[in-house]
């Protein structure tokens, strides 16, 4: 009778592992990112498959944006501030170490995800900003050039042109909605009532690459963007911040945002995000009920998250008044190449 038991014991265990080899799904490793920025998941893909790690993938997807300048939102010659300059944001982030470098307002220099990582392996802080940024980049090795196109500068005359509008102004003489300035506050008493969140036109979303990677019991995530169009010079989002842009934890999983910097900053949902699925919650609930959060204060806020477990599971969230759906590109060997897939926005 010991004997017949320990023989189906012994089988109860090798028909387990079996089915866990051939009749379960291996969802890592897995990445996804904010956009249909495929070539930008493709080489992220690339770089685990060549054996590199959680990290590398998440610099090398990250910098194939910012080379492909996707939808100029993200890398040089895009979105220009006020005085006509790029400058860059980014952010690299180890889940395992929970390790974090940063740079924003980084000007002249076009690897700002690379620059970033730099921060993180060669200083014991976390994020570098302005013309200090560029200088520690140049000490690391990466070459000062100029971040202007003929698109940009044209881009940022025709702004000129139109008496600088739409900017990013209020309670300053002269008055911002009808002149480019220079600027100088108003006293109190003289303040406008404004919307606490004034909607921008298609021209203002801010199409930030926001990346997640999961390996085996490891994760990594990252972000570039080159901002809002026509900021105002130093004007930081939420793509260099941890939490807001960009969150991962090795226990847990991953998130990683796109949308209105300024006001999703104030919430951190990424790390918020993270945080449900700790809980045990699924990925795509995850992205909607941080994101609620802010549509709650903000109905007219437009951001999205996607969000991704340890194991592999994915979903992603969308709050964008007047984008129908979300486009998100992922990876994974359950599929034969990249693939966009959509979620609807509430609205």
């Amino acid at each position: 009778m010991a004997a017949r038991k320990c023989i189906l014991l012994l089988v109860t265990c090798l028909t387990a592992c079996i089915g866990q080899s051939r009749g379960q799904k291996t969802f890592v490793p897995l990445v996804i990112n904010t956009w249909g920025f495929t070539n930008a998941t493709e080489k992220a893909w690339t770089a685990l498959r060549n054996g590199g790690s959680v990290l590398d993938a998440v610099e090398k997807g990250c910098t194939e944006c910012e080379a492909q300048q996707c939808d100029f939102t993200v890398g040089y010659g895009g979105s220009p501030d006020e005085h006509g300059e790029t400058t860059l944001d980014a952010l690299i982030m180890d889940g395992t170490t929970l390790d974090v470098g940063a740079v924003a307002d980084l000007r002249r220099v076009k690897n700002a995800i690379s620059v970033a990582r730099n921060v993180m392996e060669h200083t014991t802080h976390t994020m570098l900003v302005g013309e200090q940024a560029s200088a520690f980049a140049v000490e690391m090795g990466f070459t000062e050039t100029d971040l202007h196109t003929h698109r940009s500068i044209e881009q940022w005359i025709a702004w000129n042109n139109k008496k600088c509008q739409p900017n990013y102004r209020k309670n300053v003489s002269p008055d911002p909605s009808k002149s480019c300035g220079p600027y100088k506050p108003l006293n109190p008493a003289d303040w406008k009532e404004s919307p606490r969140y004034s909607p921008h036109s298609d021209e203002y979303d801010h199409d930030t690459i926001g990346m997640i990677v999961i390996g085996a019991n490891t994760t990594a995530g990252g972000s570039s963007t080159n901002g809002a169009l026509h900021k105002v010079p130093g004007r930081v989002g939420d793509a260099p911040i941890a939490g807001a842009g960009v969150y991962v934890d090795s226990e847990v999983g991953g998130a990683a945002g796109t949308g209105d910097g300024d006001i999703t900053m104030r919430f951190l949902p990424s790390y918020q995000a993270v945080e449900y699925m700790r809980g045990g919650m699924a990925p795509e609930k995850a992205c909607q009920l941080a994101l609620s959060r802010i549509g709650k204060k903000y109905p007219d806020y437009h951001g999205a998250l996607v969000c991704a477990n340890i194991k592999g599971e994915y979903g992603a969230a969308c709050h964008w008044p007047g984008l129908d759906k979300f486009p998100y590109s992922i990876r994974n060997p359950t599929v034969k190449s990249t693939t966009v897939e959509q979620v609807d926005c509430q609205q």
